[in-house]
């Protein structure tokens, strides 16, 4: 058991959240959820050990074991995988050759009747204890077997890690966590790096494998199936529902509606107490009652509502120009680099309207297609743009493409036409740009805060072929749905790279897998394709079980 007790964070004199208390028990999966800037990964850093709170403590058994994974991690090292993912043993492996060398001196020493014996003595039952209660363990294995799971092939094992991309090494982290089998993981936005069958693989891990898990994700479908409990982090203070997430927004909207209620009978009362106030003061026969209703509201603790609910707000694409009947034929495109095959004969068209994802594991080509339709690369075969064709273009990077001079506003200013302009600060409202951040030059925001604005910059331009690639990583599950919603009446032609699969849910109808060389058409839904998939993977791997490959 592992308690949080009356933890406080302040910066600049702003309360961050204070008087935090909950108790994560063995087998607890929480997510931990609230709007962006609530204090959701300031608080897993401190139960991580890597940030002070102002006051309060963390109290965990001596030998509670505590991993944590953060957004953003991993300088490079000349360590092959194999040997970064093996670190998770080091301190296994260091207390075995201590063991050895400790083992090594009580057979060479004579001075048996020494204290210094007979420290090395008790040295080594308390290591031998030690790695008893780690039982037997194939490192070698468990480390094969981990990488497989997160998506490495074995080729891969050799490689160096400064050779793999930002997102393969997160999974690299992920890995050393999960070898380590710790008592609680700390996970904030795991999901972002990986693809749909790597996901699906950790959702099986620590639901089936792992102790205790605390979670913050964007991911509405990964933490529904994982978590079965909620604590919300709000106007600095938390919310413990013992639920999974979807039944959390039942009890959150009902705790909201109470609280607007109170807050509606707090207000009345308080101007009703006013009015009298000033219409007797002054007056002899009334003064004790004024007095003493001054003083009431003195004291009074004012309500409060939790957390405004713009998810009301909507987005609305400007009317697409008119493009040809096909926006994109592609005929046999083939593309290598460094003469390894890429994808080939990749033969598909799509339709004016057509909403589709790409769908596979990370590096099979999916962004390698984006930028042959962009015409950023060469390739094989024929690549042909309809008529009037007008692409929209949001890329993993786009954040970083952002003019740092401008503000907020004059960014989304800039490439607002028409009406909607009118609607600028509801739309920045829309996606957690208050009024305080509207003068922020860009150069000051975080990433999550650039790649907000950079896709409604692009949401605002008039375009008929909107390309997305994993655009949902830095949003929270309520900017989300506004985009997605927005999506849904886009009148123009959609192509989503994704691995979110709740967004892609009822948004697309046509799957076009990239795997194994090839690209796959499939006329269904995300859900038809995923049930359909597994079933696939699993023959693929020769009748083994998930739990198997385990």
């Amino acid at each position: 058991m592992i308690s949080i007790d009356g933890l406080a964070v302040e910066f600049s004199g702003t309360t961050l959240f204070k008087d935090i208390n909950f108790v994560v028990n063995d087998k607890d999966r929480i997510a931990l959820m609230g709007k962006n800037g609530a204090g959701k990964s300031t608080l897993l850093k401190i139960m991580a050990g890597v940030q002070t709170p102002t006051s309060g403590k963390i109290s965990a058994p001596k030998d509670a074991v505590i991993a944590y994974l953060p957004q953003h991690l991993m300088t490079e090292n000349k360590r092959t995988l194999f040997e970064e993912a093996s670190q998770a043993f080091a301190e296994i492996l260091n207390m075995q050759t201590l063991l050895g060398d400790l083992n090594h001196q009580l057979t060479i020493r004579t001075d048996y009747e020494s204290d210094e014996y007979s420290k090395i003595i008790e040295q080594v039952s308390e290591l031998s204890e030690k790695l008893y209660s780690q039982g037997e363990i194939n490192f070698d294995a468990e480390v094969e077997k981990i990488l497989l799971g997160l998506g490495f092939g074995r080729a891969d094992f050799q490689r160096p890690t400064s050779e793999f991309s930002g997102g393969w090494r997160m999974r690299v982290e992920l890995a050393k966590i999960l070898l380590k089998k710790p008592d609680l993981i700390l996970l904030d936005e795991p999901t972002n790096h990986l693809d749909i069958e790597s996901v699906q693989w950790l959702e099986y891990f620590l639901v089936n494998e792992a102790k205790a898990v605390i979670v913050i994700s964007h991911d509405r479908t990964f933490v529904d199936n994982i978590t079965t409990r909620t604590i919300e982090v709000t106007m600095g203070r938390i919310y413990d529902y013992k639920v999974n997430y979807s039944k959390y927004l039942e009890l959150r909207k009902e705790r909201r509606e109470q609280q607007q209620k109170a807050f509606g009978e707090q207000q009345k009362m308080i101007a009703e107490t006013e009015l009298f106030i000033e219409r007797f003061r002054g007056t002899y026969s009334k003064t004790l009652q004024v007095q003493s209703r001054v003083k009431m509201l003195e004291k009074l603790e004012l309500l409060e509502v939790d957390e405004v609910d713009s998810s009301h707000l909507r987005l609305r694409f400007s009317p697409s120009p008119r493009s040809g009947n096909y926006p994109v034929i592609a005929d046999q495109i083939e593309k290598s680099y460094d003469g390894k095959l890429i994808f080939s004969d990749a033969t598909f068209t799509i339709h004016r309207g057509d909403k589709v994802a790409f769908v596979g594991k990370n590096g099979e080509g999916k962004t390698t297609m984006v930028k042959a339709i962009m015409g950023e690369i060469e390739h094989g075969g024929t690549l042909t743009l309809g008529h009037n064709s007008m692409i929209g273009y949001f890329s993993q990077n786009e954040a970083s493409l952002l003019d740092e001079k401008l503000t907020v506003f004059q960014t989304i200013d800039d490439v607002a036409k028409g009406e909607i302009r009118t609607k600028i600060k509801d739309i920045l409202g829309a996606f957690m740009f208050g009024g305080d951040d509207w003068d922020k030059f860009v150069s000051v925001l975080s990433g999550g805060e650039r790649t907000r604005l950079a896709m409604i910059k692009l949401l605002l331009e008039p375009v008929n072929l909107l390309i997305l690639d994993e655009p949902t990583n830095h949003l929270d599950i309520r900017t989300k749905d506004i985009l997605k919603q927005a999506l849904l009446e886009f009148d123009g032609t959609l192509i989503l790279v994704s691995h979110d699969r709740d967004f892609l849910d009822g948004l697309v109808h046509k799957i076009y897998e990239f795997g194994n060389k090839r690209v796959k058409e499939h006329e269904e839904t995300i859900k038809g394709f995923l049930e359909r998939k597994k079933m696939e993977h699993l023959r693929e791997l020769e009748g083994k079980t998930v739990k198997q490959l385990l």
